[in-house]
């Protein structure tokens, strides 16, 4: 039967466990000091994903700080005082373990994949990193160059820089329209002390929420973390609450639409047209889901059949759809020669404005729903995305939906439902972002 994992309440010390059909069990329990520690056992795998999430991402950034989300990213692996980074790449190779992280607009997760066995170790290493990382100086210096490498190769991709664009044309000059990397002016000029307040200011024991997955016992994870961010330093004060989860807000007035064209000398050009869509907690996100699949989610998609598969304008054509707190990004992408540029632009808003006037056929929908639901089981198969589940649902939603609930929600969406949505979609202000070797 689907149930229904409820988070809430961020200050609650714990949840009841649910089990599911695979024998997958989730807990919860809010440790001393408000941090979280969400896992999911499930039965019969040697492997484990821990995963060490702050509610913070670039969003965040006050000025004079911007960049600072991203380098942290990359500083927590250079040194605490009790290892050096060597150290720190030693301890998972040893094992044949992967560590690594990443940074969005409103989460940061450092995480790792292990052996159970060696989930001590992971759990030790990564709370020494949160929470006794040095920043060294010589290191920041050495790492703002890698960072700068690492914005130099994003910016020889011009897929990248197109979606990066698209993101800055939407939402304008605010916090969801900045890069989450930073931009190499803020890279190259934010000082270490900024970086440093903006470690202090996050990193505490109430915005921490540990997440696990595979071949975890749960009691044996709070105390193995419990323990290592004691020996941190961090003060894990009885009866501390939780920070809030991030407010949904309302978001502000849709703004016009932008057309930008940005040179690079390639052979192919990206297009992007879209705008705004729905926040991270809108229950029809599960209708948004079928849309996309719909439209560009796969080969039967419409923009794959309409663009690659009868015009042959394009190698590479798709929806996407991102969401956040108070808003969200819906687009539609393809490569093409320059030339066809504006031909596939307005075959691809042809392909959204005929979902939002005609229904979807029951054939169609039903292939929408199957591709959703088969991606969806075959994700839960691996321990990285059940981990990243977890995060999720608490820093987002305040609710896990176990792989039923989830598959039933999908199986829900009616034709009338999509339509609906696709003609908020095509009546919202519209932006275009163009990539390739175009003149002035």
């Amino acid at each position: 039967m689907p149930q229904i994992l409820p988070l809430v309440a961020p200050g609650s010390p714990g949840a009841e466990l649910v089990v599911g059909q695979d024998g997958a069990a989730v807990r919860r329990t809010v440790l001393p000091g408000g941090v979280r520690v969400l896992t999911e056992h499930m039965p019969g795998l040697r492997s484990a994903t821990v995963g060490a999430w702050v509610g913070v991402g670039s969003r965040d950034e006050t000025s004079g700080h911007f960049g600072s989300t991203h380098f942290l990213e990359h500083l927590l692996f250079k040194g605490t005082a009790r290892r050096s980074a060597m150290d720190i790449a030693e301890a998972f190779d040893a094992v044949g373990g992967e560590a690594n992280a990443a940074t969005g607009k409103e989460h940061t997760c450092y995480y790792a994949r292990v052996l159970d066995t060696d989930v001590p170790m992971a759990v030790d290493v990564i709370a020494d990193m949160v929470t006794s990382a040095r920043l060294d100086g010589d290191e920041l210096e050495t790492e703002r160059g890698v960072i700068l490498e690492e914005l130099a190769m994003n910016d020889d991709d011009p897929s990248d820089v197109a979606h990066e664009q698209f993101a800055t044309a939407v939402f304008g000059d605010t916090p969801l329209g900045r890069p989450i990397g930073g931009t190499p002016h803020a890279i190259r000029t934010v000082p270490r002390a900024a970086v440093w307040d903006h470690y202090r200011e996050h990193y505490r024991p109430e915005t921490l929420v540990v997440t696990a997955a595979g071949g975890v016992d749960h009691d044996a994870l709070c105390a193995q973390v419990e323990a290592a961010l004691a020996a941190g330093g961090w003060d894990l004060a009885p009866g501390a609450v939780p920070a809030a989860r991030r407010a949904a807000g309302v978001p502000g007035p849709a703004a016009a639409g932008v057309e930008l064209t940005v040179r690079r000398s390639t052979e192919q050009a990206n297009v992007i047209v879209g705008g705004t869509c729905l926040n991270a907690t809108d229950d029809r996100r599960f209708v948004l889901s079928v849309l996309n699949a719909a439209l560009g989610g796969g080969m039967s998609s419409r923009l794959f059949q309409e663009i690659r598969e009868k015009r042959g304008l394009a190698y590479s054509t798709y929806s996407f759809a991102s969401a956040h707190a108070e808003t969200g990004l819906f687009g539609l992408y393809a490569g093409c020669t320059p030339a066809r540029v504006d031909e596939v632009t307005a075959l691809m808003v042809v392909e959204l404005e005929r979902m939002a006037d005609e229904p979807m056929g029951a054939a169609e929908l039903s292939r929408s729903i199957g591709q959703l639901c088969g991606g969806l089981v075959l994700g839960m198969e691996d321990t990285g995305s059940r981990m990243s589940r977890l995060g999720k649902a608490e820093l987002v939603h305040g609710q896990l939906l176990d792989v039923d609930e989830s598959l039933a929600r999908i199986r829900a969406v009616t034709a009338g439902e999509v339509q609906e949505l696709a003609a908020e979609l095509a009546a919202a202000p519209r932006s275009v972002v163009r990539v390739g070797p175009f003149g002035d």
